[in-house]
Parts: C-alpha cells; sequence; structure tokens
C-alpha cells in the first residue's frame, strides 16, 4: 500500500492508525504481538514508524510512558484484547498518577461479534477509564484516524496523562474510502496547552516573594513537563530563593548550585514565611501538605484545577503552565526597586548549615567498607558514577528511597522514577525506552531485587534491539522495604513471610541473554565494575549484595509501618 494517501482509492483501519501516529509525531510503537492488531504493523511498516516488541504488555505501556517522559512527546503502546490490555492496565494506572501522556490502544474482538463471546473480548473502556484522561471505542473505520487524534488531544487537557483507545478487529481490517476517512492534519488539531494562570494572583505572588524574608519554592514534576526548567533556575537565582525539587523536577538545578538543596526540605518546611508549591499535589510524599508551616503563607502552582488546595487549605492558588506562570511571576517581581535578593542571604546560610551538618552525619556511611554492602556506599558510588551525560533511572523500594536522599542528577530530565503510584519493574521499559529516545545519553538503572524481577526478562529485549545501558541491582535477597514494616509491626518472627527472595546471581542472568554481568561483594570493586559495565557497551546488570539489615530513613518514616 502507497504512503501516498492522493494515490490511494481505499485504506484500512490500522494503516489510519498509523497515519494520525505520524501526524502526531509519534516515532516508535511499544507492542506485544496479537492477532487483533497485525494491520497497525503494516500500517507503521509503511510510515516509517519503528516497531519494539516486548516480553509483557505491562513493559510496553512502562516504556511508552517513559518515552514521554524523556521527551516531551506523547509515547504510544499497542496491545492486544483481552490480557493483552489488562497486562498493560498497571502501566497505564502508572502514568496517569505520574502525569505523563501517552495513547495505549488494544485490540478488541470484531464488531460484529459484540457480546457473542469472541476470543479475548473484555469491557476494556469500562475497566480504564478510571485511571485515564480518555477511554473509547472506535465504532467505524472511518473514524480511526479522527479518534486517535482525539485520544491525543484529551491527553494534554491540564495536566497530561493516558489515553486508550480499543479497536474492534473488524474496525481496524476493514478498508474504507480515502476521502471518506477524516484524517487529522498535523499541527491542526490541538490547541496550545500553555496556560498563562491569572494576571491579578501572578501579581500578588511577585509582590509575597520580594516582600519575603525566608522563601522556599518546591519544583516537582510538572516544571519538567512543561518544560519550565531555565525559567524556574532564572527565578530562584534573580530572587536568591532555595529550591528543592521532587520527582521529574530533580536535575532543575545542577549539584553544587548554591540555590540547590535536597536535605534540609523538613526544615525549610517548619521555618519559611513563604512556601511555593510548583507542579506537585499535596499526596502522600508531601505528607498530604501537613509537614508545612500553619505560619507560612502557602501558594499552589498546577497545571490542573483540582490539585489546587486539594488536602491543605493554601493562601494562593494558581491555575496554569508553570513556565509561563513562573516567567510571569519574574517579570512583576523585577519591576520592584528591591526584590529582597539580598536580605534572604542569612536564610540560605541557614539552610546550608542543616544540609551540612545532615550530610556530615551520614559521611562515614558514604564510605563505608562494611561486608555486606552498605546500601548508602552503594548510590553514593553510583552518583559519584554520574556523568553530565547519565540519565538516571529508580525502580525498586528501600534501595531507591536511599538513592533520593543521595543521587544528584546533572540537568534537567536526568531522573526517572515511578511517580507516586510506587510501580515497581518500571526500570527496564524505562532504561529501554530512554536510550531509543536519546542514544547520545547514557542510562543508568538502580533496581531492587525485587523490583527486578517483574520485568527483568525484557533485558533480552534490551540486548535485542542494541539498546546499552549500565543497570545495578542492589540485592537483599528481600522486599525490604515491606519486610522493614512487617517486623516493625508483627516482630522479627513474622518479619519475613511473603517478602523474602532467593540468592539469585542476576549477573548471570544478564549474560545468558547476551549482555554483561559481575558480582561484587566488596565495596571497593564497585567503581571499577560500573566503570566495566560503561566500557562493555552493552545491556549490564552488576549484582551488588547490599546488607538487608539497614533500611532507609524514608522506609522507617512511612506512616503505614506505625
Amino acid at each position: 500500500m502507497s504512503n501516498d494517501t492522493g494515490a490511494q482509492t481505499s485504506i484500512s483501519g490500522g494503516h489510519l492508525v498509523a497515519k494520525a501516529l505520524k501526524s502526531e509525531g509519534v516515532e516508535v510503537v511499544f507492542t506485544l504481538c496479537g492477532g487483533h492488531i497485525i494491520d497497525i504493523y503494516d500500517g507503521c511498516a509503511d510510515e516509517g514508524i519503528d516497531v519494539i516488541d516486548v516480553r509483557h504488555e505491562q513493559v510496553a505501556a512502562h516504556a511508552a510512558d517513559g518515552y514521554a517522559r524523556v521527551t516531551g512527546r506523547p509515547g504510544c503502546a499497542v496491545v492486544t484484547a483481552g490480557p493483552g490490555t489488562t497486562d498493560a492496565v498497571t502501566g497505564i494506572a502508572n502514568a496517569y498518577r505520574a502525569e505523563s501522556p501517552m495513547l495505549v490502544i488494544g485490540g478488541q474482538g470484531a464488531l460484529s461479534q459484540h457480546k457473542m463471546g469472541s476470543l479475548q473480548d473484555l469491557p476494556h473502556v469500562d475497566m480504564i477509564a478510571p485511571i485515564s484522561k480518555f477511554a473509547a471505542t472506535v465504532p467505524h473505520t472511518e473514524r480511526v484516524a479522527d479518534m486517535v487524534s482525539m485520544a491525543f488531544r484529551e491527553a494534554h487537557n491540564g495536566a497530561p496523562g493516558p489515553s486508550f483507545l480499543e479497536i474492534p478487529r473488524d474496525i481496524l481490517d476493514a478498508s474504507v474510502p480515502v476521502e471518506s476517512a477524516r484524517i487529522p492534519k498535523a499541527g491542526h488539531y490541538r490547541a496550545s496547552a500553555r496556560q498563562a494562570g491569572d494576571p491579578e494572583a501572578v501579581e500578588r505572588l511577585a509582590e509575597l516573594l520580594v516582600r519575603s524574608e525566608r522563601p522556599s519554592i518546591l519544583l516537582g514534576g510538572q516544571v519538567w513537563t512543561s518544560r519550565a526548567t531555565d525559567t524556574a533556575a532564572d527565578l530562584v537565582r534573580t530572587l536568591n530563593v532555595p529550591a528543592f525539587m521532587n520527582g521529574a523536577g530533580r536535575g532543575t538545578l545542577p549539584p553544587g548550585d548554591p540555590h540547590h538543596f535536597q536535605l534540609s526540605r523538613r526544615h525549610a518546611f517548619r521555618e519559611s514565611d513563604l512556601i511555593i508549591i510548583v507542579g506537585t499535589p499535596f499526596d502522600f510524599r508531601m505528607g498530604y501538605g501537613k509537614r508545612l508551616s500553619h505560619d507560612a503563607t502557602v501558594v499552589q502552582i498546577d497545571l490542573s484545577y483540582t490539585t489546587v488546595g486539594k488536602n491543605r487549605d493554601i493562601d494562593l492558588g494558581i491555575v496554569g503552565d508553570p513556565d509561563t506562570v513562573l516567567a510571569a511571576v519574574l517579570q512583576a517581581a523585577s519591576g520592584f526597586s528591591d526584590t529582597g535578593a539580598q536580605g534572604r542571604k542569612p536564610w540560605l546560610e541557614e539552610l546550608r548549615s542543616v544540609e551540612a551538618k545532615t550530610r556530615n552525619e551520614r559521611a562515614g556511611l558514604f564510605t563505608s567498607d562494611a561486608s555486606p554492602i552498605h546500601p548508602y556506599r552503594l548510590v553514593s558510588e553510583i552518583n559519584d558514577f554520574l556523568t553530565e551525560d547519565s540519565i538516571y533511572i529508580g525502580d525498586g523500594g528501600d534501595i531507591v528511597t536511599f538513592s533520593g536522599q543521595v543521587i544528584q542528577p546533572k540537568a534537567p530530565g536526568h531522573w526517572l522514577d515511578p511517580g507516586p503510584l510506587g510501580t515497581l519493574g518500571v526500570g527496564v521499559p524505562f532504561a529501554m525506552a530512554t536510550k531509543y529516545a536519546r542514544p547520545d545519553k547514557e542510562v543508568v538503572t538502580l533496581f531492587g531485587d525485587g523490583a527486578f524481577s517483574l520485568t527483568g526478562w525484557d533485558f533480552e529485549t534490551m540486548v535485542r534491539f542494541d539498546l546499552p545501558f549500565v543497570g545495578i541491582v542492589g540485592n537483599n535477597s528481600s522486599m525490604n522495604q515491606i519486610r522493614y514494616g512487617q517486623i516493625a509491626k508483627y516482630g522479627a518472627d513474622r518479619g519475613e513471610i511473603g517478602n523474602t527472595l532467593g540468592d539469585v546471581r542476576y549477573s548471570e542472568f544478564a549474560k545468558m541473554l547476551g549482555g554483561y554481568g559481575e558480582e561484587v561483594h566488596d565495596p571497593a570493586e564497585i567503581g571499577p565494575a560500573l566503570q566495566r559495565a560503561r566500557e562493555s557497551g552493552k545491556p549490564s546488570l552488576i549484582n551488588v549484595w547490599i546488607d538487608p539489615e539497614v533500611y532507609a530513613p524514608g522506609t522507617m518514616n512511612q506512616t503505614m509501618y506505625k
């Protein structure tokens, strides 16, 4: 079938899908094959869209999510009906909580066999609607491309998120006259999503900032989503405001920047007179807003109206694109003869002192020679290993909680974690999507051994598609975050029920599948092993045996265990 629709008399549903994906700028689909969806592959071949076939549909959905986070463009997964679609549900749910724009296309039995019990028939739309921005069935082949564009449009409505389309087999395989099918033109079917925010609220925030003596700002995931990192950095540097970062907002400021703070957040939120929360909800990561001083003026900026003021009263809420809003705030603040920047020096010095004290208290653990290896030593070695071109991915419970206190990405967009759903198993698919999208970057992924076990077979996909990355397994032979909780609640005699794993040599698994692997028991060997993995040019797993009796402070402070 020719690519030139002008020369065609008819076009199939699968080819209409591919043309709509091309219009959106999609360059790759992540998939696991099934008879319901193969006409989409045929269309992708004609449109020059790459097809990366994985070993589990959860991986396909997570990879589409990861691709969106890294590129800023929506990702796409294509899965078959029934179990193919239900396998992808976790990936859709994770993207929903993480506000990641993507489209999952699921197969479905023929519309002519609706409710007759066709192979793999399930009510996909009903199941996925609560965890997506948009979920629908395509009712006619003429509507295929139109509804794909509709799904992408809804994925960018307010705070972004996933959309889902199921396409019945006969709708996908059928052909219709080209002139009867609506094929939206690239760049002509959705509006700019950059809302400016209420101008009066912006002016008020600027005044609050310049009058504040002890402000602090938290830069959340939407700062990266909206590509507001340069603007945010300009604002905090110009107005001399200490900045904390979470989720995808990490890396907005590089390590060593005088406005980059990490370990003094609790102190800052207790002592600040003005707290600005940008692009992150008052969810469990924020103690539902209860960790913020009740004496502080609290301002929240978010893409979604439903997030602003949820779980905690605020003094000012601004709904809008963080990049546009922060730029307007900085411009308004520059109109004041005195922005107060100089007067905030003692406040920054106070926070820097708190940071130094905390870091010094842990310094010995960062260089510990203990065996089994202390988790702080492992994550400190990884932090030292990262370069300006390293994108870090965290996939695990306790070990990744350790990493959040130590590892500092050196540039925006160089940190990926599951997000607030806390999904384990994102590491391999995120690494897959990241290396595909950014082959110029090094991908470094830290796994818990339990997390790697969930989707680790797609290490083979990384080998097959030649997507090298440096993988590290922090191996304590248990689901240690849960293990800590059980011991704390029920005692040591019941602390290992349902959470203890085997002593697995994951380096051998990597080598079996054609990658590079090493076992590390000596902390002095961590750095050299990571360097050898880098130099191998292969997907790799460095299996590091860490102490199972040591837990991250974040694990021990979780309220569910108390």
